[in-house]
This record gives C-alpha cells, sequence and structure tokens, in this order.
C-alpha cells in the first residue's frame, strides 16, 4: 500500500522533517486525499462481511435460551446496533476529514504518550476477539478435513494443548496461518476480500435456510415459542443488559473505525454505508439464524437447542456419512452431495469468519501496536503480534461458559472501551469542535502535551465503578455491594456518562494547540 508516492503526498501534508520524529511511520501517516477510495459499497460491505459471522449467527440463540421469544430477540439486537452505530459515526468523522487512524486520533485527546493507554486497551481487547474467531473458523477447518478424512476425529488419541484437542489445534493453526496471509498483503486487499466476501456469504446463509427449511417442511415451531417475560417490568431487567452486551458486541469498531474511514472518499460514503451496513445486517442476519434454527428442530428432533445455534453443528451433521441420532438415514444420502456440501459450507464459514476476524480484529490493533513504537512496529508485525495474543489468550476457554462469555467477556469490553470512545468523542466535538492540527499529532514537544491527565482521569472515573461488578460477574470476588451489582448490567452507558462529563468539565478552558 505504501508505495513512494503514497509516502510522499502524506509528507506534503506532514512536513519532511517529520520522518525523523518518533512518533511517525508510513503506516501511521495521513491518507492522502488520492489515495481515499473508499466507497459507499465498500463501507456497507464492510459491515455485512463482519455482521456474518457465528458470534453474530448465536446472538439471537443465547437471548432466547435466556428466555425471550424471537421478536424480543431481535428487538434487542435491533436496539444494540442503533445504539452503537452512535458513537462509530462520530469517532469515524475525524478519520475521513483528516486521514488518520485510531491511534493517531487518541493522541488528540490522551497525549502524543497518553494515546498508548487506550491503544494498548483495544489491542488486548480486539487479540481476545481475533483468538475466538479463529477457534471459530478452526472448527470450520476441522469439520471438513473429518468430511474427507473421518479419521481425524480422533488424531492423537486424546492428546490437548492447554484444554485444546490435536484436532482442533490443527484447524485452529490453519485458520491462523490463513488470517496473517491476507493481513500480510496489505489494507488494498483486505477491501478487496470484504467486497467479495459479503455478498457470498449472505448467499450460503439464504442457501442453508432454504435446505433446512425444505427438509423439515417449514420454519418449525419455535417461532411460536412464548417468552417467559410477560410485561414491560418482567422484560426490563433482562432486555438492558442484553442491549448493553449488544452495544458491547462492536465497541471495539467504535474506537477504530477511522482506521477504515481514514480511506473513505468523503463523509457521506462512510456515514451512508455504515448506517445501511450495520443496524440493517445484525437483524436481518440474526433473523435468518433464528430461522434455521427453528426449522433444524424439526430435522435434528431431541437435539439440545445449544447444539443447534451452532451452524458448525449443523452443517457436520448434514456431511456426516453417519445417520444422527433418531434418523434411520443420514441427512444427505449421497456421499458425492456431501462433499460438495461440505466444501461450499465451510467456504462459507471461513469466508465469514476471516472477513470480521482481518477488519474488526487485525486491523485496528496492528495499527495500535505500531503506535507503541513507530519506528520498531510496523503495521504486518502489528498483525503478527495480534495472532500470538490471540492464541496465548485461550479463546477456546473464554467459551466455554455462556454466562461468562455475556456477562463477563461482553460486558468487561463495555467497561473498559465505553469511556475511551466518550472521551476521544467529547475531544473531538465539544473541546476542538471538529478542528485538529494533525501535524502536531506527529510530533513530540510540539502544542500537544505527551500525557492528557483529564483523559486519564476521565477514563478512571468511567472504568472503576463498574470493576466490582465486572470481577462479580467472572466470579474474581464474591459478594459486593448492592448498588454496584445494580450498575454493573448498565456498565457501557454508566462509563460513557462519566468519562464523557469529567473529561468535558475538566477541559474547559483547556488551551488545544494551534488549529489547523
Amino acid at each position: 500500500m505504501h508505495e513512494s508516492s503514497y509516502e510522499a503526498e502524506a509528507l506534503q501534508i506532514l512536513g519532511p522533517d517529520v520522518q525523523a520524529s518518533p512518533l511517525y511511520n508510513p503506516d501511521l501517516a495521513p491518507v492522502p486525499p488520492s489515495h481515499r477510495n473508499w466507497t459507499t459499497y465498500n463501507f456497507a460491505a464492510l459491515w455485512i462481511s463482519m455482521a456474518h459471522c457465528i458470534p453474530t449467527y448465536t446472538l439471537a440463540g443465547g437471548l432466547m435460551a435466556g428466555g425471550m421469544n424471537w421478536w424480543q430477540a431481535l428487538l434487542t439486537i435491533g436496539v444494540g446496533n442503533l445504539i452503537v452505530l452512535v458513537p462509530i459515526l462520530l469517532n469515524a468523522h475525524p478519520g475521513t476529514k483528516y486521514g488518520i487512524s485510531f491511534p493517531v486520533l487518541a493522541r488528540a485527546s490522551f497525549g502524543t504518550e497518553g494515546a498508548k493507554v487506550p491503544a494498548v486497551l483495544r489491542a488486548l481487547v480486539a487479540c481476545g476477539w481475533f483468538g475466538i474467531n479463529t477457534f471459530i473458523g478452526g472448527l470450520a477447518i476441522q469439520t471438513f478435513i473429518t468430511t474427507f478424512w473421518p479419521g481425524f476425529a480422533t488424531l492423537g488419541a486424546g492428546i490437548s494443548f492447554v484444554g485444546l484437542p490435536l484436532p482442533a489445534a490443527i484447524g485452529f493453526m490453519i485458520f491462523w496461518a490463513m488470517n496473517l496471509f491476507i493481513i500480510f498483503k496489505g489494507m488494498n486487499a483486505v477491501r478487496v476480500f470484504e467486497n467479495w466476501a459479503a455478498p457470498i456469504v449472505l448467499v450460503l446463509a439464504v442457501g442453508l435456510l432454504l435446505w433446512v427449511m425444505g427438509r423439515a417442511g417449514g420454519l418449525g415451531s419455535m417461532l411460536n415459542q412464548p417468552s417467559k417475560y410477560a410485561t414491560i417490568g418482567e422484560f426490563w431487567p433482562v432486555f438492558v443488559p442484553s442491549v448493553t452486551g449488544m452495544v458491547a458486541f462492536w465497541s471495539t469498531l467504535a474506537l477504530n473505525i477511522p482506521d477504515f474511514t481514514r480511506f473513505g472518499k468523503g463523509q457521506r460514503e462512510q456515514m451512508v454505508g455504515q448506517a445501511l451496513g450495520l443496524p440493517t445486517t445484525m437483524i436481518a442476519f440474526s433473523a435468518l439464524a433464528v430461522m434455521i434454527t427453528s426449522a433444524s428442530m424439526v430435522v435434528l428432533p431431541g437435539t439440545p437447542a445449544s447444539d443447534l445455534w451452532n451452524p458448525e453443528f449443523l452443517l457436520g451433521k448434514m456431511t456426516s456419512a453417519e445417520a444422527p441420532a433418531g434418523l434411520a438415514a443420514p441427512l444427505i444420502a449421497s456421499a458425492a452431495t456431501r462433499a460438495i456440501v461440505a466444501v461450499i459450507s465451510v467456504a462459507g464459514i471461513v469466508l465469514a469468519t476471516l472477513s470480521v476476524n482481518i477488519a474488526a480484529n487485525v486491523v485496528g490493533p496492528a495499527n495500535d501496536f505500531a503506535n507503541l513504537a513507530p519506528k520498531l512496529i510496523s503495521f504486518k508485525t502489528g498483525g503478527l503480534i495480534t495472532g500470538i495474543l490471540g492464541i496465548l489468550c485461550l479463546p477456546w476457554k473464554l467459551m466455554e461458559d455462556q454466562a461468562t462469555y455475556l456477562g463477563g467477556w461482553l460486558g468487561g469490553i463495555g467497561i473498559l472501551l465505553g469511556p475511551v470512545a466518550a472521551i476521544m468523542i467529547a475531544d473531538y466535538w465539544v473541546i476542538r469542535r471538529q478542528t485538529l492540527d494533525v501535524r502536531a499529532l506527529f510530533r513530540e514537544g510540539g502544542a500537544e502535551p505527551r500525557f492528557n491527565p483529564v483523559a486519564m482521569a476521565a477514563l478512571a472515573a468511567g472504568i472503576l465503578p463498574n470493576l466490582p461488578g465486572f470481577l462479580h460477574a467472572t466470579k474474581i470476588v464474591g459478594e459486593i455491594p448492592a448498588f454496584l451489582a445494580a450498575i454493573y448490567p448498565y456498565g457501557w452507558f454508566t462509563g460513557v456518562t462519566i468519562a464523557f462529563a469529567v473529561y468535558v468539565a475538566g477541559s474547559q478552558g483547556r488551551r488545544v494547540g494551534a488549529m489547523g
């Protein structure tokens, strides 16, 4: 991506002397206007491909397992994604206006060195997500290999790596390498890949729905399943923390969306593309999951609902030569047809998981790690660091318990990253009024401070009230005061509100440097 003409144009924006600055490297430089080529379709395709992933597919399942009916689950998903779209669009604006990435934008509010704190927080969360999605993609690879080599399922005779059986570990590493291959090709390869992945994944999901409906003779009875929550008073205590989880689901992108919008042709392209791509796709893909799972209950009677919400489980049954429990024959009789279905279905899961992993969980932390030491860490090296940390977080452990995943992992993400988004929004929209001195963001000892104590105080104020609730939800501590337990389900909202208020109040009269 960074050919000589690209960097030459970037240096025209920053000045040639910036090359000596420890805050500069070509990957972090502002994108020159001539290289901002992402259109409305590119941004819509980005969100469509990111939303078409296994974690999105299972969201409605987790909500319905908790007692919601189908429309309550879709309402919760829709409301959560409309809410998170607001900070996404607000933080996207400076990316397009100035061509800068998230870690560079964070320098404006946190200071040129202080920006490393939110960058590391966001990067570590992304590494966890990277690991989770790589684990999911690895299971798809494992299913594919097992279809053609049944003995692969028992390879290693019980050998495991930190709780991960050998076949799953092999699938995990194959999928891990696929992610790193694409990211090493650069951001243009990411844009091209997302464009192709978006429509293909949707077509495959619709194809799965049509097949399972045909086999079941309809949509099944799950759509008639009543809710456990008959009144608003009963529904509200479940609805609010669930919405918080939906917001937290994309809270990483609410920070690093400038990593993508810096390539946008204009504000209209990025705003319309994102507004069309995010909430509509999340609701539509979740609805597809509800219908597929409902029909699957007819196709595989007696199967636990928790298994049916996993499309890899269903595809594994479809491509197996053995008859599922309770049935006299395999779901697909022909071995040749099973092989074709295996190739197409696994390709769909791999495409879906690759697209969300690269866009949401590699691009951002790669830039964040590059920001820690711009002269030593490039975008590609940052991607490699992300991949290694994604293994070390042991993602298969994060996925073992649904309650810990929703209340602990998603809840923790929300309370950690929500205040960061609030501080960045307050700085750009309220304090600076959308005016940045981009050159100062790349120079030490200039108009911007190394550390902004107001931002650090606001970050602490936004996180600390929710920390006891997080520690309790993850079973690290026992009982906590009732008030702290009561506010944790609202963690993202309380953290955002407190951090925003503290930052604005503390920044009144602050000199933010020469604007231009």
